[in-house]
Formats: structure tokens, C-alpha cells, sequence
């Protein structure tokens, strides 16, 4: 093999090393590349796998604080006890003790009972006379009291919400709103807030506060406000949107409230002259015929049907009175 031969065979051997080469680092380099991205990627889906575990595990935690916290509330309400006549007289928004109370209603029975032994009626008229006037009448006035008291309130309650709402919006906190509340909204939002307000100032939690009110306010409203604002203070989040939110709930019950008692109105006035057209009728015989009614008015027998009676009508009252009231 000559000079020459040799030559052109290293050549050749050197150009197949450079191939070779060449070929060797662009495929090593792009595998070499592809790993690292194939473990990028693969970090990369390990954290997103992460970050959606720990955001369900967050809201599995959040949902499982508002069971608890719907829980204890509905705990703490089947723990009430039976409610007392002080606590009946705070709803009204009455200043009574209840000694005060008893007091107003022997003396209320007694003066009832005289007029009508003076008026010629039998002992036994006025004796349930008394009764009714002694036991019957004052409670019945508190319960009337009661019921325009949280009439009135819940007119008004939807307001405050939106108030608080506003200020939350704001950047107030809402120890600020409830302030606001407790000093230029209408009666008697304004005295429950104003107590509950007072009784932070002493130590008293919110939370306690608001179960003072709802002690004092036995509304489902009120109950909602409550529920609202234990659920936001222990596992956070946007408490305007979910006052806002409640307060578009609120004015929807009294819409609808209000819709039902427009279409039952004429069955209220219905009973309400079917109850009142007996009594009606004894008086106008009453002043035109005196003597008619003698035997109901001076034998023991006729005294007796009179009560029978009131008992009769005040029963058919009653069933009227709850074929007719709709509750929401």
C-alpha cells in the first residue's frame, strides 16, 4: 500500500470520526434536553397536584367548620328553656317586672268581676269574667305587643343589613356598622342593636350578643343574621356578598309575606264577621227588647248557655284563625 493510499484511508477515517461526533452531540443533546424538560414537566404536575390537594383538603376543613358551627347552633336552640314571662315582657319592650305583671292583672280580673255584679249579673258571669279579664286579657295583650314589636322590627331589620353590607364595602369593620345601626336606625332595631353593642363593650362576644337578640327576636330572619356571621368569623370569607345576599332574602320573605296576606284578606273578613255577628246580634236585642233576654241574663241556666256559648264561639275563633293565618 503506497503513500498516497494511505493518505485518502485517514481522510476518510477522520471525516467518519467528525460524522460520527457531530451526530453524537446533536441526538445526546436533544435526549439530554427532552429529559430535562420531561422532568420539569413532571415537577411541574407534581405542584399542580399539590396545590388541588391542598385546596380540597382547605375546602373539606371549611366545610366541615360550617357543619360544626351549624351544629352547635342548632344544639344551643334545642337548648332553650321554656320561656319565661320576664323574657316575654323584654320582647314586648315592656319595663315590667313580672310581680308588676301579676299585680296589673288581679287588679284588671277584679275590676272586671265588680262591674258586672254591679251591672246584675250572676256570681258565675263574674267569676269567668274575671277570670278572663284577670288571665286571659293581659296575656293576650302582651302577645299583641310581641307580635307588632318584631312586626316592626322586621320591617326595618333588611335595612340595617344593608348598611352593615355597605360598610364592610367600605373598609368599616363591623363593630363600626353595628354602632351605625345602634344609633340612627328606626325602633326597635335600633334598641337590640344598641344592647347588643353595650354588652360587647362589657366582654360579651358577638356570637353570645347575637343569641341575646335572637333570645329577645325569636325570628328566622334574626336566626339567619346569626348563622351568617358565626359561619364568617370561623371559617372566613366575603362577608358583604353574603350579607347581601341575606338581605336580598329578607325582602323576598316580606314580598311574599305580604302577597299572601293581600290574597287572604278576604277570607280574615269573613271570619271576622262571622265571629262578631253573635255578640252583635245579643247587644242590638239587648237595647231594643230587654225583657227577651231576661232568662239568659237572671237564671243560673241561662248563665250557663251564655258561657257554653263564649266557649263555643271562641273555639270556632280559633280554628278560623288558623285556617287563615300562613306563617313563612
Amino acid at each position: 500500500m503506497d503513500q498516497t493510499t494511505l493518505l485518502i484511508f485517514g481522510i476518510a477515517l477522520l471525516a467518519a470520526l467528525c460524522i460520527g461526533g457531530i451526530g453524537f452531540v446533536f441526538v445526546g443533546g436533544e435526549s439530554r434536553s427532552s429529559q430535562r424538560m420531561a422532568r420539569m414537566a413532571g415537577s411541574d404536575r407534581q405542584k399542580s397536584r399539590r396545590a388541588l390537594d391542598n385546596d380540597g383538603d382547605n375546602a373539606d376543613k371549611r366545610r366541615k367548620q360550617v357543619q360544626e358551627t351549624l351544629k352547635s347552633l342548632e344544639q344551643k336552640q334545642k337548648e332553650e328553656q321554656k320561656v319565661t314571662l320576664r323574657v316575654r315582657i323584654e320582647r314586648a319592650g315592656l319595663e315590667l317586672t313580672p310581680k308588676s305583671f301579676y299585680i296589673m292583672s288581679a287588679v284588671s280580673g277584679f275590676v272586671f268581676a265588680a262591674i258586672l255584679l254591679l251591672s246584675g249579673f250572676s256570681p258565675i258571669v263574674a267569676l269567668a269574667g274575671a277570670f278572663a279579664a284577670g288571665f286571659g286579657l293581659p296575656r293576650w295583650v302582651l302577645s299583641f305587643l310581641i307580635k307588632r314589636r318584631q312586626n316592626a322590627f322586621l320591617e326595618e331589620f333588611a335595612n340595617a343589613i344593608d348598611v352593615i353590607v355597605r360598610g364592610v364595602k367600605a373598609g368599616l369593620p363591623i363593630n363600626d356598622c353595628l354602632k351605625i345601626i345602634s344609633s340612627e336606625s328606626a325602633e326597635p332595631v335600633r334598641t337590640e342593636f344598641r344592647d347588643l353593642v353595650e354588652g360587647q363593650r362589657v366582654g360579651v362576644s358577638l356570637e353570645q350578643g347575637l343569641a341575646k337578640v335572637y333570645e329577645r327576636m325569636p325570628l328566622a330572619e334574626v336566626n339567619f343574621f346569626q348563622i351568617v356571621i358565626a359561619i364568617q368569623q370561623k371559617t372566613g370569607g366575603n362577608l358583604a356578598e353574603a350579607l347581601g345576599n341575606l338581605s336580598k332574602v329578607l325582602r323576598d320573605r316580606k314580598r311574599m309575606r305580604a302577597k299572601i296576606q293581600a290574597i287572604s284578606q278576604e277570607a280574615k273578613s269573613s271570619a271576622a264577621i262571622i265571629g262578631s255577628l253573635p255578640p252583635a246580634v245579643m247587644l242590638m236585642l239587648y237595647f231594643t227588647a230587654p225583657n227577651y233576654l231576661d232568662p239568659l241574663l237572671t237564671t243560673t241556666s241561662g248563665n250557663m248557655i251564655i258561657v257554653g256559648g263564649l266557649i263555643w264561639m271562641g273555639i270556632g275563633i280559633l280554628v278560623m284563625r288558623k285556617m287563615i293565618n300562613f306563617n313563612i
